[in-house]
């Protein structure tokens, strides 16, 4: 199989794998090719418990932070909360806020407008402090913020900023920056995301509170927030490694219970069996486009509202509302991803896609080169101009850091932000050529020096009859899958092809066969290379669980075909 690569292991290590800990034999090798060898770590790895969670030691500003709410709550101090428009923000909002009130604050929540750009307007201090504010805390932005942090000092406002976007060099004016990227952080994982960071704030404060058998605190357990916790985090792409594993494992059980009114909802209208056990992929794929859209296109203060839904017919109102919004951001997606196609085509060739127009949605961008970086394998930046002033988004390919390049880059820019595997940028028309250059430039030196190979890497190679559903299911275990834990990708070959027909906006069924076993798949966006029936094709595919209408069985989701032996 040319087309892509197979690790060779020791078979001595996956039979002693396998021995330690009953695994399946595929399973084992799928787990050492990650580098996952020492069975109690192994172990760890498939059942991430919440007391694995390394304490907050080295948590810059923490203490300083958990003082300072702990002091406006006993003094009954109105709280300021402001996060960011995406997923990460809102949900960060969202836990700062319920966290505050369930200790006894008096909250003002908001989050960002997408026509007021990225981070905290000074315009937004104005109005906490007629509100009556004396303590503000920022959620997944804030970090750079520097004019609105000067202002709210004047004006008397203590601002705690909770980020994990990076940190400039320079004096800060934030009563308190948590930060994983301050370089006086001494805490081990750096991997957040800000919602992330908030849990931690959350049972910091709780904790503190408790000692003193503050009612609220007693009352109040931090572990109901993980279902927000996940979503952040699998929507804003971090590394689900280490802590942000064990947060998501536990934060999607919690929302598998559809404990939380506005999620119940939202649920719902995606049309989620009630009785489902939710993933990584439900959340990536039906709630996380939805809480977005409202971001996407304007005013993500909709998505938070249905988040602080405190009655199902509150929740049930504001999900209907979000739906309707997704619904033209899908349109309008689907409107840029057309024209955005036709640009990329003329780069095929580069080592990096950068496109844009006059006209493009900025809110639809990033999700634009999402979808390029699947079909190129590049990174790519796609920007939306609106009278000559460009948003951009960038997504990339692993191990191409796109905060670094963008420092590269930053003579072309009016501003950037973000972290190695998604960034955004403000440019204006005039600097878009240069910038396009600059950053394909970035792009080719990195694949020059990088690995020689640009072939896929399997996890292990399979015949199907391994991949049964009792095979599937323990591969499942290695889950929850996303950044830095992608899918087991497994290599077939001399599979022949049962049946195939497109269904849907150009998607892929496929029937294959070998050796008297057969297995169905789906190929998403692979219509274009339908092979005959009765063919013989070599694949990478995903396994994984289907059950659709209680029946469990198990599945292929097609990555890459090619014909046997090419």
């Amino acid at each position: 199989m040319a087309r892509w690569q197979v690790p060779h292991l020791d078979e001595a290590r996956v039979g002693s794998l396998t021995a330690a800990l009953r695994l399946k034999p595929l399973t084992a090798r799928v787990l050492l090719g990650r580098g996952l060898e020492d069975p109690a770590e192994v172990t760890r790895f498939l059942a991430p418990r919440l007391g694995d969670l390394r304490p907050p030691d080295g948590i810059a500003d923490l203490d300083r932070a958990v003082a300072r709410l702990e002091a406006a709550l006993d003094r009954r101090e109105r709280i300021g909360v402001f996060g960011d428009y995406d997923v990460d923000g809102v949900t960060t909002a969202a836990i700062l806020t319920t966290t505050f009130r369930a200790l006894g604050a008096d909250v003002v929540p908001k989050v960002a407008s997408r026509f007021s750009g990225y981070g905290l307007p000074p315009a937004e201090i104005a109005r906490y402090a007629e509100a009556g504010c004396t303590v503000l805390v920022t959620g997944d932005c804030g970090t750079s913020d520097h004019e609105a942090l000067t202002a709210a000092a004047e004006r008397g406002i203590d601002v705690i900023v909770i980020d994990h976007h990076q940190v400039p060099e320079g004096p800060r004016a934030a009563y308190a920056l948590i930060n994983p990227h301050r370089p006086d952080d001494r805490f081990a994982f750096k991997g957040l995301a800000s919602c992330g960071v908030a849990f931690y704030l959350a049972a910091a404060l709780r904790t503190r509170l408790r000692n003193r058998q503050h009612a609220g605190a007693l009352a109040f357990d931090p572990r109901g927030l993980l279902d927000l916790v996940a979503l952040g985090t699998i929507g804003d792409l971090v590394p689900l490694q280490a802590e942000n594993r064990i947060l998501v494992a536990a934060g999607l059980r919690e929302l598998s219970a559809r404990r939380r009114p506005g999620l119940r909802a939202l649920a719902k209208l995606a049309e989620l069996d009630p009785a489902k056990t939710l993933d990584a992929t439900d959340v990536s794929f039906r709630l996380t486009p939805r809480l977005n859209a409202p971001g996407r296109l304007g005013e993500a203060q909709l998505s938070l509202d249905l988040l602080l839904a405190a009655t199902d017919e509150e929740a049930q109102a504001r999900a209907a509302a979000i739906e309707e919004v997704n619904r033209d951001r899908q349109r309008i997606q689907e409107e840029v991803w057309q024209a955005a196609l036709v640009e990329a085509a003329s780069q095929a060739d580069a080592a990096a896609i950068v496109v844009g127009q006059e006209g493009w949605h900025p809110g639809v961008v990033g999700i634009v080169a999402a979808k390029l970086v699947e079909r190129y394998a590049r990174p790519v930046a796609v920007v939306g101009f609106r009278d000559g002033v460009g948003r951009g988004s960038l997504r990339t390919t692993a191990g191409f850091h796109l905060h670094r390049a963008l420092i590269d880059c930053s003579g072309h820019l009016v501003a950037y932000g973000g972290h190695a595997a998604a960034a955004g940028v403000t440019i204006q028309w005039d600097c878009f050529v240069a910038f396009r250059a600059a950053f394909v430039e970035r792009a080719r030196i990195h694949a020059e020096t990088g690995p020689a190979s640009t072939q896929a890497v399997a996890d292990a190679s399979a015949e199907i009859d391994e991949l049964d559903l009792a095979q599937v299911e323990e591969l499942a275990r290695l889950g929850p899958f996303g950044s830095a834990n992608a899918e087991p990708l497994i290599a077939m070959s001399g599979l022949e092809v049962k049946s195939c027909r497109v269904v849907g906006t150009g998607h892929l069924l496929l029937t294959v066969g070998r050796g008297g076993s057969m297995l169905d798949g789906i190929g998403f966006g692979m219509a274009a290379r339908a092979p005959a029936i009765g063919s013989v094709i070599d694949a990478l595919a995903s396994p994984e669980v289907d059950d659709y209408r209680g029946y469990r069985r198990s599945r292929l989701r097609f990555r890459q075909i090619t014909a046997e032996g090419t």
